[in-house]
């Protein structure tokens, strides 16, 4: 499987993944996803949101277990990010069918569609959608960087644009969601374990900052004479290190846009999106405001209009405590039976500050998360990596989790 998925949507120019929502390497993921399903006799739905399901019982039938991840990725992201859930959750259902397991209630493996929002700067769209936590209004007015809209895209991949939106239907037949994903940080190899379970994802957004000054010749225009939209925004950028130091939260601008976007030309415009992400609200709502208010100031003294739009926002998910525990004693007794605890003696439970799926999805049913130890802590990069060993230990623990949840 893994060698089978590896080269769709790769850069030959940087290693990296760019498989962005409605263009030709996602349907190619699509296709894979369900040659994957229809080999392992699933049955394969795409929902009124784009997001694919593989079923194995009836979906009607109600308190299905839920697993899976998206196939997406971030502008050159790595192999891991999304991927490993999705091949993982197949795996899974391999391994359990080698145990001979008899399944009670019925099993999905879901592709979440657009979890990165790479294309049209919003995160899971597909989940979001589907939870009600965006609407079809608000979803049409989503453009890329070239102005094609959402439904554009859709329609030019043979989807249907005016069929998305809320689907409460189909979460009230899901009796639990169990998402497996590779650690976006050095936790679990700081701890010495294989494999872990997420407590709670830290709230999250971002702020689109809109720096505006007046374009000029960048030989002839003498400095005091200049709004250069350029230098609020590099300051805005050095603040926003700053600010996060001081919350011990993280903040990051990490794409830009800027117009006329010449090398011989003062900037009328400089577009930069704010990341901003910490294990409080509190500690959250220091950061920002304390970005905006530095960017306001430089603004000020540089002669620059400055416009700050948020555009998105996830508070802090608390993954459902009782899914949490049931997982950490699965996994408990199953490592205790073969010998296999890490250095804790425990299943450890971590925090994360990236958004995922399972959160968009938590509020509205019971969610947990398993996570595979990233050596590096490197992720969003194509240095990106687990370690094979690892992924199989991350197989073994979701099969033992989907074994109790849909078996017995």
């Amino acid at each position: 499987m893994w060698r089978s998925l590896r080269p769709l949507g790769r850069s030959a120019a940087s290693g990296g993944y760019r498989r962005y929502a409605w263009t030709d390497a996602d349907a190619d993921c699509r296709l894979w996803f369900r040659m994957q399903a229809e080999a392992r006799r699933l049955d394969v739905e795409t929902d009124r949101n784009g997001n694919q399901w593989a079923w194995l019982g009836d979906p009607a039938a109600g308190d299905a277990v839920v697993t899976g991840s998206h196939l997406d990725s971030v502008p050159d992201g790595g192999a891991f990010d999304g991927p490993l859930g999705v091949v993982s959750s197949f795996a899974a259902l391999d391994e359990l069918r080698s145990r001979g397991a008899s399944f009670k209630r019925p099993l999905a493996i879901v592709n979440f569609g657009d979890e990165e929002g790479a294309r049209f700067g919003l995160a899971c769209v597909g989940s979001r959608l589907t939870a009600g936590h965006l609407t079809k209004e608000q979803a049409h007015e989503l453009r890329d960087g070239d102005g094609t809209s959402l439904p554009q895209a859709m329609e030019a991949a043979g989807y249907d644009p005016d069929a998305i939106g809320p689907d409460p239907e189909r979460l009230a037949r899901i009796g639990a969601f169990v998402e497996l994903h590779v650690e976006q940080g050095r936790a679990l190899d700081l701890s010495g374990d294989a494999v872990g379970i997420a407590s709670a994802i830290w709230p999250h957004g971002r702020w689109r900052y809109d720096f505006a000054g007046e374009a000029n010749h960048a030989g002839t225009t003498r400095l005091v004479d200049r709004r250069d939209p350029m230098l609020t925004y590099a300051e805005t950028v050095l603040a926003a290190r700053r600010e996060a130091e001081l919350a011990g939260a993280v903040a990051t601008f990490g794409k830009i846009a800027v117009e006329p976007n010449g090398v011989n030309a003062i900037p009328s415009l400089v577009r930069g999106w704010l990341d901003a992400r910490a294990a409080d609200q509190d500690a959250l709502d220091a950061v920002v405001a304390g970005v905006e208010t530095a960017a306001r100031d430089y603004a000020d003294r540089h002669g620059i209009d400055l416009t700050v739009v948020r555009e998105s926002f996830t508070s802090v998910v608390d993954f459902s405590h009782a899914l949490r525990d049931e997982l950490s004693r699965i996994l408990g007794d199953s490592a205790a039976a073969t010998g296999t605890t890490g250095p804790s003696g425990k299943v450890p439970v971590l925090g994360t500050g990236a958004g995922h799926d399972a959160g968009i999805l938590s509020a509205s049913i019971p969610t947990a998360m398993l996570f595979v130890r990233n050596p590096t802590g490197v992720s969003h990069s194509p240095a990106e990596f687990a370690a094979e060993d690892d992924c199989l230990a991350g197989v073994r623990a979701l099969a033992d989790v989907l074994e109790e949840l849909a078996c017995r």
